[in-house]
């Protein structure tokens, strides 16, 4: 069995098209004909079925398809980690995060970091919890900044690196929009913004409310913080932001009042897979971004 084999059947897989396959190898047709039909005579079996002009894997091909993928995948790694061996001011890291954190603190780190390694190259995936985990798990990214910390995850580690106070925030002509702190409990009558199922600062604010003694009324709901921010200062509502999500300033800003009570916080995390030594270059970033929290945010 030979690698272009594999690469072969795993760009056919993927196209579901012989001759489309072909082009993006930048071969002819008949070389991807010809080693898919040595593939299926050393396995001893059929891989595709024809489908019209198009191919569809067999039962046994889409089984084969997640192993070849796996071993070009694991091959891929080994050229990266020799060459970032070599050089690791050349190599790439891959990093997931969730949206509130891509206002303000993605950026400002890259940039710090990248004045130290101009070089280094960054691919960048936003998400929300249960896919950022999953992301890291399967390999699709290296690092991960997430809320809250997992605290128990069998197959990643990680560690919290940043926890941060939640703020309420009000529309500009709110009673309460000129206090310097509250009570949360102040805004049990009030309609909330909340963001949507699935993202890790909902059952947050929903939690907080309860321990608050009542449960939010829930007027409006978003996916991103710029749109519950927006919506606040609207007067649609009320609702609790993290510190981080507060830097923005435009014409239209809600007010932003602290909680005295109860304390709510959260804890963002820097999550990797477990048991699975990173590359030199993502060893480097990881180390500096230890750092770079213990020296520029009080709340470690």
């Amino acid at each position: 069995m030979e690698l272009r084999q594999l690469q072969y059947f795993v760009q056919v897989a993927r196209l579901q098209h012989v001759t489309k396959a072909a082009e993006e190898l930048h071969v002819a047709q008949s070389a991807v004909s010809r080693q898919i039909h040595r593939l299926e005579e050393e396995l001893g079996v059929r891989l595709f079925m024809q489908r019209g002009r198009n191919v569809q894997l067999t039962p046994v091909g889409q089984l084969f398809l997640k192993r070849a993928e796996t071993i070009l995948l694991d091959l891929e790694r080994a050229v990266t980690e020799i060459h970032e061996f070599l050089d690791p001011e050349v190599g790439e890291i891959r990093i997931g995060f969730p949206h509130s954190l891509g206002i303000h603190l993605i950026p400002q780190v890259i940039a710090s970091f990248r004045k130290l390694h101009p070089n280094v190259k960054f691919r960048f995936r936003q998400g929300m919890y249960p896919s950022l985990i999953r992301d890291v798990v399967e390999a699709e990214i290296d690092l991960a900044f997430i809320s809250p910390f997992p605290e128990r995850h069998e197959q990643v580690t990680g560690e919290v690196v940043l926890t941060e106070d939640l703020y309420a925030i009000l529309p500009p002509n709110h009673a309460l929009a000129k206090e310097d702190s509250i009570h949360l409990n102040q805004l049990k009558d009030d309609t909330f913004v909340l963001f949507s199922n699935g993202y890790s600062l909902r059952p947050l604010v929903w939690d907080a409310c309860r321990a608050a003694g009542f449960v939010p009324q829930i007027g409006f709901e978003g996916e991103e913080t710029d749109t519950i921010r927006g919506l606040v200062a609207a007067g649609m509502g009320v609702s609790l932001l993290p510190e981080m999500a507060l830097y923005h300033t435009g014409s239209i800003m809600p007010a932003i009042v602290r909680i005295r009570e109860p304390h709510v916080t959260r804890t963002i995390g820097l999550i990797r897979r477990a048991g699975e030594k990173p590359s030199t270059v993502v060893q480097l970033f990881h180390a500096y971004l230890i750092d770079y929290f213990k020296n520029h945010y009080k709340a470690w």
